[in-house]
């Protein structure tokens, strides 16, 4: 028996299936979450309303119904405030798509979630990885046993490149160029944006011999690191390798690592910090990063605390003094000697 139609559930539909993997060229985390917040919603629908998935409807997307899905994904579900954020923007944005295909039939829900402001979050400092730190990282891994060694290769890649782990996880041999004096990693970002990178020179030499030692080297369809059990590595063991590596740093070092949580994209936002640590200019790291915007660079790319102290200690050295100027003569004897 064919499905009787349901205009909510089609429209859906085509913006899963059609609209964001093909018009907007959405990566696939981002379909993902875009999923994520629609089978949410209808499983509240159905548990909180009694509405069952094939009678929903856009006139029952109201503003009562809406403010009341906000609330449950963060008293039951126990979602974060930016999370619940990212649901709404995830529905604003199906809306604005729903009204284009049957104004009428959209305007309720469309008018309802325009009327739904986003709650205010503390902004928190990134976390990232101090150069120690890095450093340590980058040597725990056991290179004499073929997981340490590509292990070890990952970390190294992902610091001198600051991809993400998904576009570590879609490298390819045929996106590694090795030309005579530099190497670029051609990878593939968010909505299928491609950039080309130059990575420093001793981590292509290290990415060379891993290579040739997989055997692999000129295989240009290979994925470049595998899982014990699939070609194609996942985000998930990439998530492991990190989560593995700093435990056993924080048990060597409990002095370090002093952050609750580390993932694989504290180590971009590392990169960027430390790019921007040794004076490359922000629009260089936009580029480097794929980013949309400066704006998003800076956010990215704030000093570290220890950056910060040292920029003002020098501040302080210049421009404040002690009753004898004296004891320094270095030390301007005046803040407007620079325009002399």
């Amino acid at each position: 028996m064919r499905r009787k139609k349901n205009r909510f559930l089609d429209i859906l539909e085509s913006y899963v299936t059609e609209y964001m993997p093909y018009a907007a060229g959405l990566s696939g985390n981002t379909i993902r979450s875009y999923k994520d917040t629609f089978r949410l919603l209808l499983a509240y629908l159905q548990e909180e309303k009694g509405i069952k998935t094939h009678k929903v409807a856009f006139a029952e997307l109201d503003y009562d119904t809406l403010t009341g899905f906000m609330d449950w994904l963060e008293q039951t579900r126990k979602c974060s405030v930016s999370t619940r954020n990212q649901r709404l923007t995830i529905l604003a944005a199906f809306a604005a798509y729903a009204q284009n295909r049957d104004f009428d039939a959209a305007s309720v829900f469309m008018n309802s979630i325009q009327k739904i402001p986003a709650k205010r979050t503390q902004s928190k400092p990134r976390t990232i990885f101090t150069m120690e730190e890095v450093a340590l990282l980058l040597r725990l891994p056991d290179t004499s046993t073929d997981i340490g060694r590509r292990n070890q290769m990952i970390l190294n890649l992902m610091y001198a490149s600051g991809a993400r782990a998904q576009e570590i996880c879609d490298l390819r041999v045929r996106d590694v160029q090795f030309q005579k004096n530099l190497t670029r990693l051609t990878l593939t970002g968010k909505g299928n944006k491609v950039r080309r990178i130059v990575i420093a020179k001793s981590c292509a030499g290290m990415l060379k011999h891993y290579l040739d030692w997989r055997g692999i080297s000129r295989d240009l369809n290979r994925h470049t690191f595998s899982s014990q059990t699939h070609e194609h590595i996942t985000v998930s063991c990439i998530e492991e390798i990190y989560k593995k590596y700093v435990a056993e740093a924080r048990e060597r070092h409990p002095e370090m690592f002093l952050q609750s949580k580390y993932t694989p994209h504290t180590m971009r936002h590392t990169t960027a910090t430390h790019m921007l640590e040794a004076g490359v200019p922000l629009m260089a790291i936009k580029n480097f990063l794929g980013r949309a915007s400066v704006a998003t660079t800076e956010r990215y790319a704030e000093l570290s605390l220890t950056t910060t102290d040292k920029h003002i200690r020098e501040w302080n050295r210049r421009w404040f003094w002690d009753a004898d100027p004296a004891d320094d003569p270095k030390r301007q004897t005046s803040p407007t000697d620079f325009l002399k």
